[in-house]
């Protein structure tokens, strides 16, 4: 792994990058909605289409990325991801009310389109470039601490630069891209293909057998992908919202609040990817544990709405998302084959991509009823994902997996309802 440091390194400014592109809008959405004179739900649709368009494509991205090469399909990705910033900075900039709406949203859109290619096709390529699982679970726990760095970062850019110019987020994010495309182009080396990528038909049906033969705990990891995305985006906008027209917090200050619960949910994203290792049970138990820690703390944010309290209860919610998300990466990433790796993690990628594209209209929507009645709705959703994780996420592992020479031939055991699947990995 020393000697991948700088790759590693190069491929984590991607998630960071994607993510602030997207989540420091949060803080700043309340007053793009006063500056276009549209509505909370019109402008949560500035999250929502792009999250609907990389949902859409990200399978694809995963295809191409596993036929032609995890790097021949990131950096046009990264490109395009800054032309929509572009087009969105341009529009803010130039136009005024529903036509820059309009044209905001366009480039919103394009920028989907560069994240269905970026981010998601990093974690297969992590994948690929470890041979020793227990090197894996570490990549990509730094990979997903990049991503939550990226979340606790981005309130605060997003309300700093919002105070100077209120569309200046979306001039940092073609700059922010490009950085992001010098360094994978100087710093990634692709490992070798080993063998050659198969036909389209053939890929498909490669793809549907895995996701018959490991359909029910791959199905299970994908729903709770998109329940801890939902949650976190949710109660994000909840929190924007809040804090503005009840509290009167701008700028800087709601950066900071908003903050602390992603500050702790990164830091339990690189301590859980450190924790995991190569055993797939301790994959599902801490991410049982998390899930658990983030539902309970959705029930008890519901018995007050005094805000201090909110943030600070969803603090110990954000160390339970923190938890889980590493873990799932990783037992997806070591679930499946390289052949299929791509496309398989593309769409655990969507998922997520679901998670975030619903979180703020459907928040926007609960802000209607009670207190009570929004965050016991989440809780509802967060229990889901506990009883997917305890029924539906069944590995064993035999001796070989979980000691030794891991340089050695060690065979991965996924339970399948009431079937045994077995696949052998390489010989290293």
């Amino acid at each position: 792994m020393d000697n991948k440091k700088l790759d590693l390194a190069a491929l984590s400014s991607i998630p960071l990058i994607m993510t602030l592109g997207n989540s420091a809008l949060i803080p700043i959405l309340p007053q793009i909605s006063r500056k276009l004179d549209v509505s909370t739900f019109r402008v949560s649709m500035l999250i929502t289409v792009y999250a609907v368009v990389a949902i859409i494509l990200i399978p694809i991205a995963g295809y191409l990325s596993d036929r032609f090469g995890r790097k021949a399909v990131i950096i046009p990705s990264l490109i395009i991801a800054a032309i929509g910033g572009a087009v969105s900075a341009g529009a803010a900039w130039w136009l005024t009310d529903g036509a820059a709406y309009w044209v905001i949203l366009s480039g919103r859109f394009l920028q989907g389109i560069g994240a269905a290619g970026a981010f998601p096709i990093v974690i297969p390529l992590v994948g690929d470039m470890f041979e020793d699982d227990e090197e894996v679970s570490k990549s990509l726990g730094i990979i997903e601490t990049s991503n939550t760095l990226g979340k606790v970062l981005s309130p605060i850019i997003g309300a700093a630069l919002g105070v100077w110019l209120w569309y200046a987020p979306f001039l940092m994010i073609p700059a922010l891209c490009l950085i992001s495309v010098l360094l994978v182009i100087f710093l990634v080396k692709s490992p070798k293909k080993k063998k050659e990528a198969p036909s389209f038909k053939e890929f498909l049906g490669s793809v549907k057998e895995v996701l018959v033969l490991k359909g029910r705990w791959l199905y299970a990891i994908f729903a709770v992908g998109c329940i801890c995305m939902f949650v976190i985006f949710g109660v994000l906008f909840y929190l924007s919202e809040t804090l503005e027209s009840r509290y009167n917090i701008h700028g800087v200050t709601k950066g900071f609040v908003l903050a602390i619960p992603l500050a702790a949910l990164c830091l339990s994203s690189y301590l859980s990817g450190k924790i995991i290792g190569k055993h797939k049970k301790r994959m599902k138990w801490i991410g049982c544990i998390g899930l658990v820690l983030m539902t309970a703390s959705l029930v008890i944010m519901g018995l007050s709405s005094q805000i201090y309290y909110v943030i600070g209860v969803f603090t110990a919610g954000g160390i339970g998302i923190g938890a889980a998300l590493p873990c799932l990466d990783a037992l997806i990433t070591e679930g499946i084959e390289e052949e299929q790796r791509g496309t398989i993690t593309a769409l655990f990628s969507s998922m997520r991509f679901i998670g975030v594209s619903l979180g703020p209209p459907i928040i926007s929507l609960l802000l209607r009823t009670s207190h009570f009645t929004l965050f016991m709705s989440l809780a509802a959703v967060g229990a889901a994902g506990i009883l997917l994780t305890l029924f539906s996420i069944k590995p064993s592992e035999d001796e070989g997996s979980t000691g030794g020479d891991s340089k050695k031939s060690r065979h991965v055991h996924y339970r399948l309802g009431g079937k045994s699947m077995v696949r052998v990995k390489r010989k290293v």
